[in-house]
């Protein structure tokens, strides 16, 4: 039970779930992604993709323009600015995501660095603010070798600034386990929202991801990890029908501090050198 425990804990952290999807809504937003870093003289702002049938679309205001991806015909569109007031067709979705694809293009989120991503998982932002979901139904998360939901992209050169991210878990449940203990309450769901609500601090933060909120809302499967984990032990007075989800909603704020080793932070990265330290016995211990 103790290797499980910690073993969720170790994937419900905020800092670290790794990301990938190969989804019409998921190449939908890798391609807009990029369009905006690519041609910011037409898509000048990171904008939240809407999902208005048959469409998955971002709006821009500063120019007027709307793109996305028609799902009857999977074409990808824009309208308005210098396209008129006709939705003008680009090419398929599977030709341009090709073409990113093959260019080394980067349709990552611009405040996450998502190299890699867990499938049935996808992002959108809107200036500050992230949202990650998996919408309606449950990724499967296979093991913990990676674990990453939005880590701070790598940077060239040294910003100076330090950010405190802190993760509030507002609710959370776990099914697939039942535990018939009288007057015992589920101690599953509380370690790992304890471990959840721990703090991160960002060493050379980007600029514009200082003030970040990331705003989750997941259903992950994690009946393979369980299984890895704990094998054919049984546990007296606990009950297990796969498949195993972890529900979780939750909000990751940063915030700008003077020096990350004066915080109360668990754990500390910088995004320049690479560096990372956890807090051990009281003081920040360097791990790489």
């Amino acid at each position: 039970m103790k290797r499980l425990i910690l073993s969720a804990c170790t994937f419900i952290m905020i800092a670290h779930i790794q990301l990938a999807f190969a989804t019409l809504s998921s190449d939908t937003e890798k391609l807009l992604n990029w369009a905006e870093k690519t041609f910011p003289q037409f898509f000048p702002s990171p904008q939240a993709t809407q999902n208005i049938e048959p469409w998955l679309f971002r709006y821009y205001p500063e120019t007027g323009v709307y793109a996305g991806v028609n799902k009857s015909d999977n074409a990808v569109y824009v309208l308005g600015g210098p396209w008129g007031n006709t939705p003008a067709v680009i090419d398929t979705l599977a030709n341009l995501i090709s073409q990113v694809d093959s260019s080394g293009g980067n349709g990552g989120i611009a405040a996450c660095d998502t190299s890699n991503m867990l499938s049935g998982v996808s992002y959108s932002q809107s200036g500050n603010v992230v949202t990650v979901t998996t919408g309606s139904s449950c990724a499967v998360l296979p093991d913990l070798s990676t674990t990453n939901l939005c880590t701070v992209p790598s940077q060239t050169t040294a910003s100076g600034i330090h950010a405190l991210g802190s993760n509030t878990i507002t609710s959370s449940t776990i099914s697939g386990i039942t535990i018939s203990i009288p007057g015992l309450p589920d101690p599953f769901s509380e370690l790992i929202n304890s471990a959840a609500n721990v703090k991160h601090c960002t060493i050379n933060a980007p600029t514009g991801t200082e003030n970040l909120t990331v705003n989750s809302n997941l259903c992950l499967d994690i009946t393979t990890v369980f299984s890895k984990e704990l094998g054919s032990i049984s546990i007296p007075g606990v009950a297990v029908t796969p498949p195993i989800t972890y529900t979780t909603t939750g909000t990751y704020k940063n915030a700008i501090v003077a020096d990350c080793f004066a915080t109360d932070a668990a754990t500390i990265t910088d995004a320049f050198t690479g560096e990372a330290w956890v807090k051990q016995d009281g003081r920040f211990v360097k791990v790489k």
